[in-house]
Order: C-alpha cells, then sequence, then structure tokens
C-alpha cells in the first residue's frame, strides 16, 4: 500500500501547525515551527497572502487530518462514505471515530508506540494482538471490550519500553496496565469529549460540494 515518506516536519510547516507526527520531538525546541520555520521552501522573508478562499480552508482541514492519521485519499474517502452511510452520529464525528478506532491509532494512544507512524510500523510487523489473536492490520477497527497487547517476544523493543516508561497520558475511553503490556477499549470514543482540535464540518461540506 502507498504511504507517505517524505519529512514529516515538512507536512507540519506546510500546514503551519503542530501535527505531532514525531512524538517527543513535537515537544522540545527541535521542531522546526519553535525555531520559526516558515512554509517548505520558502525564504526567511515575510510574505503578504491574501485572504484564503472557503475551499482552501475546507481543504487544508482533510488534508490536516489525512497526514495526522497517515492516510491517503483513497482510503480517507472510503472512511468518509462509510461514515456518511449511517444516520445515527454526524458523519464528521463518525469519520474521526472511525480514524481513532484504527489499531495503529488505539496502539499510539495507549502509549505503546511514541506517534502513528512507528505505531503502524508495529502493528505491520506483527507485535501486538487483539484478542489473543496477532493482528498485522493497521487499518483494523477496534470494538469496545477489544483487549490490546503487546506480544510476549516484542516486550523488550527499545522504542516500545521508551515510550511506556515516558507515562504517556491516556484518553478516558482507553484503558492500559503498562506492567502487564496491555490495554483495553472501555468503549467507542466519543468525539466531541476528546478536543481533537479538529473541525469535521468543513470536510463534510468539502465533500458534498
Amino acid at each position: 500500500m502507498a504511504r507517505y515518506t517524505d519529512p514529516l516536519c515538512r507536512i507540519c510547516r506546510a500546514h503551519g501547525k503542530k501535527l505531532f507526527l514525531k512524538g517527543d520531538k513535537c515537544y522540545t525546541n527541535k521542531c522546526p515551527l519553535e525555531r520559526g520555520r516558515g512554509l517548505p521552501g520558502q525564504k526567511q522573508v515575510v510574505l503578504h497572502f491574501s485572504k484564503p478562499s472557503d475551499y482552501k480552508i475546507h481543504l487544508q482541514e482533510k488534508q490536516r487530518v489525512k497526514h495526522m492519521y497517515g492516510i491517503l485519499e483513497r482510503q480517507f474517502r472510503k472512511y468518509f462514505e462509510k461514515a456518511a452511510s449511517q444516520k445515527k452520529i454526524p458523519t464528521g464525528d463518525k469519520l474521526l471515530e472511525l480514524l481513532e478506532r484504527r489499531l495503529d491509532n488505539v496502539v499510539f494512544r495507549m502509549g505503546f508506540a511514541p506517534n502513528r507512524r512507528t505505531a503502524r510500523q508495529l502493528v505491520l510487523h506483527g507485535h501486538f494482538l487483539v484478542n489473543g489473536k496477532k493482528v498485522n492490520i493497521p487499518s483494523y477497527i477496534v470494538k469496545e471490550g477489544d483487549v490490546i497487547e503487546v506480544k510476549e517476544s516484542s516486550r523488550q523493543i527499545p522504542i516500545i519500553k521508551q515510550t511506556i516508561e515516558s507515562s504517556p497520558s491516556i484518553p478516558s475511553w482507553l484503558e492500559v496496565n503498562a506492567e502487564s503490556f496491555r490495554g483495553t477499549v472501555k468503549q467507542i470514543p466519543n468525539i466531541p469529549e476528546l478536543s481533537l482540535g479538529i473541525n469535521p464540518t468543513l470536510i463534510v461540506e468539502l465533500y458534498s460540494k
């Protein structure tokens, strides 16, 4: 499957916002945005831009979400179509719910990986079990009650140990026992309560045009 392989910091610079794609580095002064770096390829001069169009604002929000979760356009549209096919939850919230329930994101949220990109790689290499069975599909959608754990033979991998030892913040919809390298999906995430800093309405409006 195709995936983005260029420098991750370039994405944050392009959006002018931190997307926290590189884990700990994003919280230090090594982050290019902390050092005042501008758009990729742009000289350090003051430029005057016209007010962005509505279309650009909508497109930027979609692109930002795609980059945050490491998803390309074709797969992202499939998530949107699936979200739009149900009527119980607003389409935008359902879209973000599906993205949050991806296995690679859950591994990241549980604190077993420093960022989603590393989590994706660890899942692909078969280092995690879901309900006791190996799952190596990053896009696997977890359900309420699912138990995710690091394989016994993978618990000494440095990047996993270091991330767990850093005591990352765990969202309320997940429960983690760091000592047993195991986490549980307590409930389906309630997007409005998570404060993800994303406006899903802009994405819905973009696809509705």
